[in-house]
């Protein structure tokens, strides 16, 4: 039983000016004019497509050749006007926000500025003076905000990626309700440059895409410290580069989910045991304090952090401002500064307890979103619904945590039903290679960098002493060999280990290994633990790269049992 997400990576055959073309004849196709607060000129998008093709012409390398843009209208692009969902806050940026003119490098094409509850204050995607934007595939019901725009046009099938934001989980909350990937990185990770703050310590840029593997791409072109956003962060020297081959997952009790409509029950349910056929070990656990927390950032002090970005412009009455979100934004003035002080206080203790309680996991499944309402219910309960609906994503910023949205089991009658894998900060691609194995799709890479290290003996998968690079977060990269300049011998070690000891060119034979992508911390940590006689050293393999390896002492090769004629370790124990 495996849940399987749609791979919609482009043709790299199909030229960008062809994919642009059909993305703007799709536009007129689907006649949704409130996914949008602005076009692009067609004129300017097929030059940009056109540019992109002569890039590649010319021999660059462009990951996201000729893919479409949506762009949040909350986050800068230079030359077009950002309204925030507000038309009398509008402004034209100079300059891109560096998370998008990423994309841009790497061969994306911007396409407009989409809609979004106004001022990112919102789950449902109503909240707008532009239009309520309806749901891709049924247009009474609510698209999910804020980010509602970017989230429509690609599971319209108008742009490839979505540009949103995430604060209360405006990132993962419409990708739920419309069968679609979202991708919240940890905090800092994906610069907030050129973003409209909404609480500007709690705020991100996030992806959408119908594949995870698009979606953690482009994530990883958008990644990276950017000097302009004081809060950017860059991967730690300990980071984790994959997920063990045998998760174990946490999630929550049944109590813990009352606030599920029974469809969404009855899906979540199904997915937990598709998790477990897909090999996990899953385990309740109760969630009350991570709930708990999530209602500060609506109902604590932190709240001010609203007032602080756009109060003082709503407090001039604006004619486009949304009643609810103005509402909202005037109630954050309240809150005293001790106050404040009292609730971050109290987010540091839940910190502790969300360590403690999911130490052990490498990631805690929950349901995204609690319902898919239709607009006329959030139009007669504007807050009540939309205060429901981010039961499970308003704590994840709050805490620093990172989370990765999927489609789960899709409800009885068919509709989608959406879950997430949340992790602590920076365990990112641990969140990404638990979303694929659940969704049953090959693993995409998030998190880069690292260094490779080349093994060749009991740290070989399925030998006794892999565990120890799953504990370290490694990443299996390859199959390799070494050039000819090596022979292995049998050491007499326990557990057994083969010794690989460089003699010259053609003096050895190539010999079997596998490559592994690890931290520079879990390096530090093999090197510091190694015990005699094994080393680590420079090994050239059989294309003429040197990584980083594992060998042993000159002594101890010399006293133990030459055994290159098998090539390999498990080809020598398995004789």
């Amino acid at each position: 039983m495996s849940i399987v997400v749609e791979q919609a990576l482009s043709d790299t055959q199909e030229s960008s000016r062809a994919r642009a073309e059909a993305a703007l004849r799709r536009i007129d196709e689907v006649d949704r004019p409130e996914v949008w607060i602005a076009l692009r000129p067609a004129a300017e998008v097929l030059a940009d497509a056109d540019s992109v093709d002569e890039r590649v012409a010319a021999g660059e390398n462009l990951p996201l050749a000729g893919l479409l843009v949506a762009v949040k209208d909350n986050v800068d692009v230079a030359g077009m006007p950002t309204t925030a969902g507000c038309p009398e806050f509008a402004y034209t940026p100079t300059e891109t926000a560096s998370g998008v003119a990423r994309l841009v490098d790497a061969g994306a094409v911007i396409l407009g500025k989409s809609n979004l509850d106004q001022f990112a204050t919102g789950l449902v995607g109503t909240r707008s003076p532009y239009g309520a934007v309806r749901c891709s595939w049924d247009p009474e019901r609510v698209s999910g905000g804020s980010s509602s725009g970017s989230a429509t046009a690609v599971a319209l099938g108008i742009a490839d990626l979505g540009i949103g934001t995430d604060t209360a989980g405006s990132g993962r909350v419409p990708a739920a309700l419309q069968g679609l990937v979202g991708i919240k990185a940890t905090l800092g990770v994906i610069p907030a440059h050129g973003v409209v703050p909404a609480c500007v310590d709690y705020d991100c840029l996030t992806v959408f895409a119908t594949s995870l593997d698009l979606a953690a791409t482009a994530a990883a072109v958008m990644a990276g410290p950017e000097p302009r956003d004081p809060r950017s962060r860059t991967w730690p020297a300990d980071v984790a580069f994959a997920a063990p081959a045998s998760p174990r997952v946490a999630v929550p009790r049944a109590e813990n989910l009352v606030a599920l409509c029974d469809d969404y029950r009855d899906a979540f349910a199904r997915t937990v045991a598709a998790a477990r056929d897909a090999g996990m070990e899953v385990t309740e656990v109760d969630v009350t304090p991570l709930l708990e927390a999530a209602t500060l950032l609506y109902d604590g002090a932190v709240v001010s952090q609203r007032y602080a970005a756009v109060g003082e412009f709503l407090a001039t009455n604006p004619a486009g401002a949304d009643p609810t979100v103005a509402a909202i934004v005037a109630a954050a003035k309240r809150p005293a500064a001790h106050e404040l002080v009292a609730d971050l206080d109290t987010l540091t203790h839940v910190g502790a307890v969300a360590a403690g309680l999911l130490d052990g996991f490498d990631g805690l499944l929950l349901p995204t979103t609690t319902e898919h309402p239709t607009i006329a219910a959030v139009q007669a309960d504007p807050t009540g619904i939309n205060r429901r609906m981010g039961t499970f994503t308003n704590f994840c910023n709050l805490l620093d945590m990172a989370a990765v949205a999927v489609p789960g089991a899709p409800t009885a009658d068919g509709r989608p039903f959406g879950v997430m894998f949340v992790v602590p900060a920076f365990a990112d691609q641990v969140a990404v290679d638990l979303a694929a194995r659940l969704t049953g799709v090959p693993t995409p890479e998030f998190v880069t960098g690292g260094v490779e290290l080349a093994v060749f003996g009991a740290h070989l998968r399925g030998q006794p002493l892999h565990f120890q690079l799953e504990e370290i977060g490694a990443r299996f990269v390859d199959e390799v060999r070494t050039s000819d300049a090596y022979r292995l011998t049998a050491l007499n070690t326990t557990p057994p280990k083969p010794g690989l000891v460089r003699h010259g060119a053609g003096r050895g034979a190539p010999i079997a290994g596998e490559l592994f992508r690890v931290s520079e911390a879990g390096l530090g940590r093999f090197l510091a633990a190694l015990p005699a006689p094994m080393t680590l050293t420079s090994v050239e393999l059989s294309d003429g790269r040197w990584v980083v390896g594992f060998g042993c002492t000159h002594d101890a090769a010399s006293d133990a049992v030459d055994i290159t004629e098998f090539g390999g370790w498990v080809a020598y124990r398995t004789r």
